[in-house]
């Protein structure tokens, strides 16, 4: 299968011209590619599923720097609503659609990373955990790195308690818990029913 030219130059880190993205930003987005890649080998993908989760990872947050106010009016309607910080994901799904590409399950999984998708297959999955496990974050070191170790052969349980532990900080926080998120965890209890 032939990958769309800009999936290609992500996966080896080769970011789209209109990225706009500092140079913390590109490093995270290099240790998510890094967890991705190892995530894909290791589940035995083939070498074009193992490029595109790395594409993926490098182009999630491809737009994460850019003004909220400008990326809401490049959303489809259905998602202007979000709150700012989390408009990058659909805003670079969008503007990959445009140029092109039309993986279907990648452009869900940079969409919805920040919040999750009832509809995400492993790719969207795999890209939410390496996110939120991203071993330059500072935060609970050591259940991140446990979670990390474990994700290769454990993928589904180790979202869920992600998905667990995000629902439960935004409780705690007396935050609102988008209805994608809730979806997304009502999906995952199903299956594990």
């Amino acid at each position: 299968m032939s990958h769309h030219p800009i999936v290609e130059d992500a996966a080896g880190g080769r970011l789209p011209e209109w990225a706009e993205a500092g140079e913390d930003r590109r490093a995270h987005m290099t240790r998510v590619a890094d967890l991705m890649g190892a995530w894909a080998a290791s589940a035995g993908l083939g070498t074009g599923d193992v490029l595109r989760w790395r594409a993926a990872a490098h182009l999630h947050d491809v737009l994460r720097d850019a003004d909220p106010e400008t990326l809401r009016q490049r959303v489809p309607p259905a998602l202007q609503a979000l709150p700012g910080l989390m408009l990058h994901g659909p805003a670079a799904a969008e503007r990959l659609r445009v140029a092109g590409v039309d993986d279907g399950e990648l452009l869900s999984a940079v969409a919805y990373h920040t919040v999750g998708s009832p509809y995400f297959g492993g790719l969207g999955r795999a890209l939410y955990a390496a996110d939120f496990l991203d071993p330059g974050r500072s935060f609970l070191p050591e259940w991140r790195q446990a979670l990390r170790a474990r994700a290769p052969s454990e993928l589904d349980d180790v979202v869920f308690e992600i998905v667990g532990s995000r629902i439960r900080h935004r409780v705690e926080q007396g935050g609102r818990i988008l209805s994608l998120t809730l979806d997304f965890w009502n999906r995952m209890v199903e299956e594990r029913s």
